[in-house]
């Protein structure tokens, strides 16, 4: 039996604004600050203020979307907060266990890994080729790392 629309739709949702948001938040705030617990406190905030912001912004996308019933409006926000929220957290554990520098890149390898593995899923679903689906999301994740550590040494430097 397959997962029903609405669910699909807020996991997959929440799982790669979870791995994108906190990747980028984790990478620019490393390269601007070296600071464990200001990497810390950013993950926990993303955990709670962005998996409430995405919720709301799948909420009101199902909303404007002819034929969604009630219940799949909610289904959809409630799987996007969850999951959201879930996998950032996630990203706490190598920042708990590792020094920053070696946490950071375990959260990048872990981020990458979750993307790719979504990626596959979907192109299998689809019936495309999965090299292709991963191949094109993991450049879009790889694309976010590079330009938020870039930002992160800027603002260190403009604003030190």
């Amino acid at each position: 039996m397959s997962m029903k629309q609405s669910w699909r739709t807020g996991l997959s949702f929440g799982l790669t604004s979870g791995v994108i948001t906190t990747l980028g938040l984790m990478v620019g705030l490393h390269s601007g600050t070296h600071s464990t617990l200001a990497v810390i406190g950013g993950v926990i905030t993303i955990a709670v203020a962005d998996a409430f912001s995405d919720a709301l912004g799948i909420h009101v996308a199902e909303e404007s979307t002819a034929g969604r019933s009630t219940l799949a409006v909610w289904e959809a926000t409630f799987a996007t907060l969850f999951s959201k929220a879930a996998i950032a957290l996630t990203f706490l554990v190598p920042l708990l266990l590792l020094e920053l520098g070696t946490a950071i890149l375990a959260a990048v390898a872990w981020g990458l890994g979750l993307i790719a593995l979504l990626s596959w899923q979907l192109a299998r679903d689809r019936g495309e080729p999965a090299w292709h689906v991963i191949g094109e999301h993991l450049l879009i994740a790889g694309v976010v790392v590079v330009a938020t550590h870039y930002i992160g040494d800027w603002v260190a430097t403009a604003f030190a």
